[in-house]
């Protein structure tokens, strides 16, 4: 384990040799990555952001179904198992004709025009108010919840107020796509610029990895800088990256508070939690390392 450990200390104290006598080749890679990283990591904050808002919303779907006119008020009443039976866990409101009247009254404000109707118009009715849908699949579900409900004995129609959760549920999953989009360019950025910076290290010391060949130094022993300095370059621009969102979240934050102050609100903008600051840390790291796996096995390949 010793040995190990020795070998991994040289390998890593030799990476850091070389990249101090190259700093402003160094810092100006950790510059480019940097930019890539910010991108999504700032997409990923104000994600991280919006969505406690969006589950705040009090927006949840509904469902009229509207009774046929003549239907008798036992038959209208009794459908209620029926309707519990397609939707469990939602709110079941049976609404009596003549409360829709009275309610109609009290908006329209047309009590003399209805009067003038003679007889109840409306027929009884329920109010169903479903969960909040998370994804398009789910929004697209409520159409067959109520063509479920039209085959019901008794029920004239069914009012579905779906559009607005088929357009919300859309809207997140082109949000998902734009993050997986900018974690694809993370990635590929990443890998080239460190699969560039490694073969342009590997044409440097080309002598010295030959003569290190030459006294019988392993191919582990030679490609572990190279594994670190590809590791070390994506942490440093990863966290370049934290930090370059973190001071653009303070003017963020103030343009923010004024706009937010006209709709009596504090909303800020808050940095990302520790944790998920380590883990992106640790995936930067990754994609360099990727990136010096695969530079090095090119290239060092051709030395053999």
């Amino acid at each position: 384990m010793s040995i190990w450990l020795r070998q991994h200390g040289f390998a890593l104290g030799s990476a850091l040799i070389h990249l101090r006598k190259a700093p402003g080749s160094f810092l100006f890679n950790i510059l480019v990555v940097a930019i890539a990283l910010a991108l999504p990591f700032t997409g990923l904050t104000l994600l991280n952001n919006v969505r406690p808002m969006s589950e705040q919303m009090s927006v949840d779907p509904e469902l009229s179904v509207f009774m046929k006119q003549d239907t008798p008020r036992e038959q209208a009443a009794g459908i209620a198992g029926s309707l519990r039976t397609i939707v469990k866990d939602a709110k079941i409101v049976f609404v009596p004709r003549e409360k829709a009247l009275e309610q109609l009254k009290d908006k329209s404000g047309l009590n003399d025009v209805i009067s003038t109707l003679g007889e109840n118009p409306l027929p009884d009715s329920y109010i169903i108010k479903l969960d909040a849908f998370q994804s398009a699949a789910e929004g697209a579900a409520i159409d067959g919840i109520a063509d479920q409900m039209r085959a019901l004995p008794g029920v004239e129609s069914v009012q579905v107020d779906s559009a607005w959760v088929k357009r919300l549920a859309a809207l997140l999953g082109v949000l998902r796509l734009a993050l997986l989009l900018l974690a694809a360019t993370l990635g590929t950025v990443v890998v080239a610029v460190v699969f560039n910076t490694i073969r342009l290290q590997v044409m440097t010391q080309r002598e010295e990895i030959l003569v290190s060949k030459l006294i019988g130094a392993t191919d582990a022993y030679i490609h572990r800088p190279f594994y670190y300095s590809g590791a070390l370059l994506g942490l440093c621009a990863g966290g370049a990256a934290l930090g370059a969102v973190a001071l653009a979240l303070r003017p963020l934050n103030t343009a923010i508070a004024e706009f937010a102050r006209l709709y009596a609100s504090e909303f800020q903008l808050a940095p990302l939690e520790p944790l998920a600051m380590a883990g992106l840390l640790a995936l930067s790291a990754s994609l360099g390392l990727v990136g010096a796996l695969l530079s090095v096995q090119r290239h060092l390949a051709r030395l053999n």
